[in-house]
């Protein structure tokens, strides 16, 4: 008996969508709205004082809920609206124009942390080497451990390739760097809420991710884990009032940073969406990501094994150790193919170069994922159908 498929009615959206599409956006739990309906009523009845009922210390308090998912200690974590927040905030934190300015990232980490990181250095002369892919699914470890030396300032890499869900070797990679005095930004936002990890156990010294996908939080909820000791003396430039250590004292001047986690917020935050996050992780946190990740391992296999009975190819790891909870499928025609899905309200998405993405998570039952091969042998025999009669 699957004990997780009791959590199903708490997601309405599945009563009538075949939902697969969790390492892209995943389903809204119902406590979702009564959450947000809190914060209107907070809003209306507490006016300014909401703020000190709660929402100035929402950035830290709703990150200590990240903190226990993702093997963190409570006031490590701070809230912010994405990724690409996070790691700019991160890279203003260093001189990228000094001797130490190289930057070494795989070509399969996701494009948005690229682009800020192509910025910055551009901006500052600094050197980025990106890590090749083989076979456009894995990164060899031992080129990245090669490719960081001493020069190297910053290693910002994806605990699981958003294009493959292959799972890097980030501890060894963290030793590597650490080495050679460089620091480790991991990007766990296709690891965290389906493949258990801890921050302290992997050694990096930043950790962000988002909500929006396995962590059921919906969007405008990343996070950021800075290790302690540089919590206290790095300095970002991306700042504002609320890294202030007296941001009520409105202190015209240069800032005087927080001794703490705080010292990584800016300005104000976007308090709705803490409000709308914060339901998911409560879930996560309920279940526990092991017993996600046992399920979500079941179901993948049992995939890729029905993949391979249809002739299609996966573009993920075989090896359940090193996948994540998505597989990645080469499926003719597999754009069309996603289109076509959609209007059977069946959700998975395609990615150029990858295939189409499949996510389950813990509330999807095996059935569904028989039903999702079916549902595309169909669609693409009506397509073989229409090729063979000459139609459009």
């Amino acid at each position: 008996m699957d004990e997780l498929l009791s959590y199903r009615r708490e997601f309405p959206t599945l009563d009538h969508t075949l939902h697969l599409i969790s390492h892209s956006l995943g389903a809204m739990p119902a406590k979702t709205r009564d959450r947000l309906q809190q914060y209107a009523d907070a809003w209306a009845a507490r006016s300014i004082r909401a703020w000190s009922d709660g929402w100035w210390e929402m950035p830290v308090s709703v990150g200590d809920k990240i903190a226990r998912i993702i093997g963190a200690e409570p006031g490590s974590v701070a809230m912010h609206q994405n990724v690409s927040v996070c790691q700019s905030l991160i890279a203003s934190c260093f001189d990228l124009s000094g001797k130490r300015n190289k930057i070494v990232y795989e070509s399969l980490n996701f494009p948005s942390v690229m682009y800020v990181y192509e910025a910055h250095a551009r901006a500052a002369g600094a050197r980025i080497v990106e890590v090749p892919s083989e076979d456009g699914i894995t990164i060899d470890t031992e080129r990245m451990i090669d490719a960081i030396d001493d020069a190297t300032l910053l290693v910002p890499i994806s605990h699981v390739i958003f294009r493959s869900a292959c799972i890097q070797d980030v501890k060894a990679i963290a030793e590597k760097a650490h080495s050679v005095g460089a620091l480790v930004v991991l990007d766990s936002y296709q690891s965290a809420g389906t493949v258990p990890f801890s921050v302290k156990d992997l050694d990096v010294d930043f950790c962000t991710g988002g909500s929006v996908k396995w962590l059921i939080g919906g969007p405008g909820a990343g996070y950021l884990y800075v290790r302690e000791e540089l919590r206290r003396k790095l300095e970002p430039k991306v700042t504002g009032w609320m890294a202030h250590r007296a941001p009520f004292a409105f202190e015209p001047g240069a800032i005087d940073y927080a001794d703490d986690i705080h010292r990584f917020l800016h300005g104000s935050p976007s308090i709705p969406a803490l409000y709308a996050a914060e339901s998911g992780y409560d879930i996560i946190n309920e279940i526990g990501v092991e017993r996600i990740r046992e399920k979500s391992i079941r179901q993948t296999t049992r995939l890729i094994e029905l993949a391979d009975d249809a002739g299609w190819r996966v573009n993920s790891p075989r090896d359940a150790n090193r996948r994540g909870g998505s597989v990645v499928l080469d499926v003719p025609h597999a754009a069309a193919v996603v289109r076509a899905l959609e209007e059977r309200n069946v959700l998975v998405d395609y990615r150029p170069g990858a295939g189409i993405r499949v996510g389950p998570h813990f509330y999807n039952t095996d059935e569904e994922i028989e039903r999702f091969v079916d549902e595309v042998k169909a669609i693409n025999s009506t397509f073989e159908m229409k090729r063979k009669s000459g139609g459009n």
